[in-house]
């Protein structure tokens, strides 16, 4: 089976080729993101044709907006003003003449992760976005949870200290307390820096207690994290779980598994996930 995993992000798009469980062929490209719709549209469709086969049975796109998942249309794309309200299925769709799924970034990474990666094994996961921002897509019973606006696993929004959890549990964090980027610190870390050390144990508290928060209110037999704060893992992985440890119950406290993404071009290959889960509720 060939399918196309897009992962259209504010200034960039990548589009892989994927067949059996591989990314055979990779293409990127800038998107001129202060430019008209029809401008970011001509971008993204003159990728598409530079992978596309005769063999590809569908597309799956990432996107990091709001999706109406009835209509495939999307809403205010990050850092792409002119894409308030397109209905990109239909135009993709009637471009290239094979069906085309359309979801929110997280969610993506959620079913990637369950066909493809560490969330195989798992029938109840959560796959958590720790970059820029705080999200999540969530798996439970083997379907992927949406909600009625693709909203759901917007566990980042929740109100947390004197803001929410994605002010202190993303890469945020180190912005607005401590005025550099999180991978600054992660370099310093690297070096020995024993106070860039503190902070990513500052960082792993709080991101232990959107976790618990987390099982809480979803209970998943895992928890996989992505995004580029998880990359230093290892320096807030001590940290996070003694702040997880406080978690009421001991059953499942027990049996969660907390890991690290460690599959390459996963948001390619969870965007091509999506015909894969159309598939399965069918």
């Amino acid at each position: 089976m060939a399918l196309i995993g897009v992962d259209l992000g504010g200034t960039n798009v990548r589009a892989g080729l994927v067949e059996g469980f591989q990314v055979v062929k990779i293409a990127s490209r800038r998107v001129r993101s202060q430019g008209t719709a029809e401008e970011v549209l001509s971008d993204l469709t003159e990728i598409l044709d530079e992978i596309i086969t005769p063999e590809v049975q569908g597309i799956g796109i990432g996107v990091p907006s709001v999706v109406d998942l009835e209509t495939g249309t999307i809403y205010d794309v990050q850092n792409i003003p002119a894409w308030k309200e397109v209905p990109l299925r239909k135009i993709l769709e009637a471009h290239y003449r094979v069906p085309v799924y359309v979801n929110n970034d997280a969610n993506c990474f959620a079913v990637g992760e369950k066909h493809f990666g560490q969330g195989k094994e798992f029938d109840n996961l959560v796959g958590l976005i720790v970059g820029t921002g705080l999200g999540a897509g969530i798996i439970a019973s083997g379907h992927l949870i949406t909600g009625r606006n693709c909203g759901a696993g917007e566990f980042g929004m929740l109100p947390y200290l004197d803001s929410n959890f994605e002010r202190y549990a993303s890469g945020q964090f180190f912005l607005k307390s401590y005025g550099r980027s999180g991978k600054e610190f992660y370099e310093q870390a690297r070096a020995g820096d024993i106070e860039a050390k503190k902070i990513f144990e500052e960082f792993g508290r709080h991101l232990g207690e959107a976790i618990k928060a987390i099982m809480y209110a979803v209970d998943p037999e895992a928890i996989i994290l992505g995004g580029s704060v998880s990359q230093a893992f290892e320096f807030f992985k001590d940290s996070m779980f003694e702040a997880v440890s406080s978690f009421a119950y001991s059953i499942a406290l027990k049996r969660i598994q907390i890991k690290v993404s460690n599959t390459e071009n996963i948001a390619i290959l969870g965007a091509a996930a999506l015909y894969l889960d159309c598939l399965r509720e069918k």
